[in-house]
């Protein structure tokens, strides 16, 4: 059962969707600004919460046309036997009934077509089987050609040819065009005629009597012809299961503006059960016993019978002489007057073409209708979004991930809020890691490993440096590290893909929440869950409230387990929970099910001739090898020739081209990319030009990190040391080497390790910075400048995080200590550089605990102007 699915109409259904999207969007935005949550926190959280409620709420909408779409296709292979879950009282509901219908109707319809050619097939086979046998007797001379003989082989003929009319006037009525043709007949002299001939074919079957008894001068309004036939083939079959010498009894009686026409034999009669299957097709030779006949005499009956607007069947027969109900009695009610048909041109009825002839209408339905299978699995309707790039292979459910998301979402509420950045904050960014690394299925892939302990080594940092910077760097570095193992990507492009998969996964994977959900809810059937759930909370707060009030020491405890929980924190807290929770939920679903981020394309078209490629790699390999020339005359003629050529001083000259240097460097790497893939590889002079061309550009942009570094540490030298400076240092480093590992990857024309060893090494390069503690670095620099020049910003050091107290302190830079306050952290809030910095601070803190201002401390901010 959906949770709409008692609405009767989809605009309703769709309206309904939309107002409680708003309204949980509009319910949590307000909460989180009363509550005080950033909007950056609140923003995603209440995209998250508003897709749930429309999720839970569009549960089974169009689950019906997906199903339909699916059933659709299985019946073109024939599978009749599907069905769609119709339990929605909406428009899509109703539609889903009627499909289910029809497919019940196809499938009844099916095995009636199965049914009738094994059944033709069966009655085909004896009479062929008989005349062929009879005329290869008379072909070979075993068999003597006497009038005997060749009226056995008229006899099956005339089998055949009585099979093949039934069949005909079957087929007629059975499309509902049979012809008829109603006019005055008197009842009395067809049954006599119906009866004589009977009795002239008794050679077909047993030597009975009929017993007639009809009304004097009954005259009814029916079609001469099939009312015969259908006199005849009741007759037929009575005389058929009757025992030789045996009475059938014809009996007509007139009811109101009907009569009605009984046929009782004194055979063995049929079982209440087979009443209704002896009417199909061939149904007397599984319902009745006793032999002959094509086994559609009664299928003709019934059909004859309807045509005139009447019904037949088989009901219990008259008791015997003895007492004893004997024989089967077949009961016919037919109107006086039939209903009017339209007319059908009888060329149309014997049109050789089966196309132009009218589809058949099915006949009423088996009593043995086959079994209901279960629904079709509907076809989730995100796979209309993601399509082959994300497909969702019915991903099992996991209800230990699910608590394990929320274990880590409660843990986040608990420890982050309130607290600056330290152990908590590695605590919860492990555990959410290991949520993540024990959903994926490739955690056993060594680059994912790897990656797995990149993203643990990251998450120390925060206990380690109280450098707010560093933890957001490191954030955003573990994020993509995690998801490039998830994903296991192995081209630039692909680790961009999987960067935008792990937030793509809160949306990707809500079926899998769907099913995960559902069985949280089948546990204990639902309402017992929540009845446990109410009865231990109730439990936990009425008897810890009682403990707690009549216990100090047990309420100390308490307090200092429990957080703050007013309305402002605890509003801060579910925000919390909820994001942190989802995030890891998130990365949780990209490890089961991650995305295809590397696809297979098109292989790349290498350029038919070679100067195509190699002209403009020599063009900026010229170039570069301007710069060097240049280079050389600036190191050779030193700063005198600089200013006399450029008019500049030797420090603008420097500060003016580490940045252009650095842009130059990442510009080269995408030229020597797109070289390489257009340069064609055929013969070994072409992979020599690849190693030539495309390896002087690399050692030439060596030369120009080179100088991009060494410019820099100029102008540090001479403006000072910032983050800023020092982190576009270590980048331009690392352009450097993956400049050496692009060389490398030339040399071998094999580069497909190279974008994950450049994601290493710029995480590496990343943890190379926390742990050579960067403030620190900055400062004792910063510092030592500052001895020898007496200059120094010493507003940027008071900027610096506790990570360059010790340094300070060692310098007695008291300039550089003010305002600083010795922190009370809790266990949750040690940090390393905080603990260093509080064993320094409490020689320069005042009478307040803090540092206070110090006279005689000029700024020169200027010295780290960028």
């Amino acid at each position: 059962m959906t949770p709409l699915s008692w609405v009767g109409s989809v605009k309703v259904k769709l309206g309904l969707l939309v107002a409680a999207s708003v309204v949980v969007a509009v319910a949590v935005t307000s909460l989180g600004s009363a509550g005080g949550v950033p909007v950056a926190l609140s923003i995603p959280v209440t995209i998250l919460l508003a897709l749930a409620v429309t999720q839970l709420l569009a549960v089974g909408m169009t689950s019906p046309l997906r199903e339909m779409t699916a059933a659709a296709g299985r019946m073109a292979t024939g599978d009749y036997a599907v069905r769609v879950t119709d339990t929605s009282s909406d428009e899509v509901g109703e539609l889903a009934r009627a499909f289910n219908t029809m497919a019940r109707d196809l499938a009844t319809v099916d095995q009636q077509r199965r049914d009738l050619v094994a059944g033709v097939s069966h009655e085909l086979r004896t009479p062929l089987a008989a005349l062929s046998g009879v005329l290869e007797n008379l072909v070979d001379g075993v068999g003597p050609t006497d009038p005997t003989s060749l009226r056995s082989a008229l006899a099956q003929t005339e089998r055949l040819s009585a099979l093949v009319a039934d069949l005909l006037d079957l087929a007629r009525v059975d499309a509902g065009k049979a012809p008829l043709s109603p006019a005055p007949v008197p009842l009395g002299p067809l049954l006599a005629d119906a009866v004589a001939e009977a009795m002239t074919l008794g050679a077909l079957g047993r030597a009975v009597t009929y017993d007639v008894s009809v009304p004097d001068d009954l005259v009814v309004s029916a079609d001469p012809d099939r009312l015969h036939q259908l006199v005849a083939n009741l007759l037929d079959n009575a005389s058929r299961h009757s025992p030789a010498g045996g009475v059938v009894r014809v009996s007509v009686s007139v009811q109101g503006d009907r009569y009605r026409l009984e046929v009782h034999d004194a055979g063995p009669g049929v079982d209440p059960a087979d009443r209704e299957r002896v009417f199909e097709p061939f149904g007397t030779l599984r319902a009745t016993s006793g032999g002959g006949g094509t086994g559609l005499g009664l299928a003709i009956a019934r059909w004859v019978t309807e045509l005139h607007g009447g019904s037949i069947s088989f009901v219990d027969p008259e008791p015997g002489p003895q007492g004893a109900a004997i024989g089967a009695r077949v009961r016919v009610d037919l109107p006086l007057r039939p209903p009017d048909r339209p007319a059908v041109r009888q060329e149309t009825l014997m049109s050789p073409n089966p196309a132009a002839a009218p589809a058949p209408t099915p006949p009423p339905a088996s009593s043995e209708a086959p079994a209901t299978p279960p629904p079709t699995a509907p076809r989730p309707l995100l796979d209309d979004v993601f399509g082959t790039f994300w497909t969702e292979p019915g991903t099992p459910a996991r209800l230990s991930l699910l608590a394990g998301a929320l274990g880590v979402g409660l843990l986040a509420a608990i420890v982050l809020p309130f607290r600056v950045q330290g152990i908590g904050t590695s605590l919860v960014l492990l555990a959410g890691g290991g949520v993540v690394l024990v959903a994926s299925k490739d955690r056993r892939d060594p680059f994912t490993l790897a990656c797995a302990a990149l993203c643990a080594l990251l998450a120390l940092v925060p206990t380690v440096r109280a450098a707010d910077w560093l933890l957001v760097l490191s954030l955003l570095a573990g994020a993509v590290t995690a998801a490039v193992g998830l994903t296991r990507g192995r081209t630039l492009p692909g680790f961009i893909v999987s960067c935008l998969s792990w937030p793509l996964a809160g949306l990707r994977g809500l079926p899998w929440l769907g099913r995960t959900a559902a069985r949280v809810t089948g546990l204990g059937q639902g309402a017992a869950l929540l009845r446990t759930l109410v009865l231990s909370l109730a439990g936990l707060v009425v008897f810890g409230l009682l403990l707690v009030s009549a216990d100090a020491l047990l309420a100390e405890w308490v307090d200092a387990a429990l957080p703050d929980l007013t309305l402002d924190t605890f509003v801060l807290r579910a925000f919390l929970l909820v994001a942190v929770g989802g995030v890891v939920l998130a990365g949780a679903y990209l490890g089961l099910n991650p995305p295809r981020v590397d696809r297979t394309g098109q292989p790349a078209r290498p350029v038919e001739r070679r100067y195509e490629w190699l002209a403009p790699v020599l063009v900026v390999d010229a170039v570069f090898a301007a710069f060097l020339v240049a280079q050389a005359a600036v190191f050779f003629g030193g700063h005198d020739y600089v200013r006399r050529t450029t008019g500049l001083t030797y420090a603008d000259y420097v500060h003016q081209g580490f940045g252009q240097l650095t842009v130059a460097t990442a510009l080269t790497l995408l030229v020597i990319a797109v070289a390489a893939r257009k340069a064609p590889r055929a013969t070994p002079a072409d992979r020599l030009w690849i190693r030539v061309a495309l390896g002087a550009l690399c050692l030439l942009t060596l030369v120009v990190v080179a100088s991009a570094l060494h410019r820099m540490h100029l102008y540090q030298e001479a403006y000072g040391f910032t983050r800023l400076r020092l982190l576009v240092d270590v980048f331009e480093g690392w352009l450097g080497l993956v400049v050496l590992l692009v060389a490398a990857a030339g040399a071998a024309l094999h580069a497909r390790w190279l974008p994950r060893a450049g994601l290493v090494t710029a995480v590496v390069a990343l943890l190379g910075i926390a742990a050579v503690n960067p403030d620190a670095w900055i400062a004792q620099h910063n510092l030592d400048r500052y001895d020898d020049t007496g200059k120094v910003d010493w507003s940027y050091l008071q900027g610096l995080s506790d990570d360059a107290v010790p340094v300070l302190a060692d310098h007695d830079a008291a300039c550089a200590l003010v305002g600083r306050e010795d922190a009370r952290d809790d266990w949750l809030e040690w940090n390393l550089g905080r603990s260093r910095a509080a064993d320094h601070l409490p020689r320069f803190a005042g009478a307040t605990g803090s540092v206070a201002s110090a006279d005689g401390c000029p700024s020169d901010a200027a010295t780290t102007a960028d």
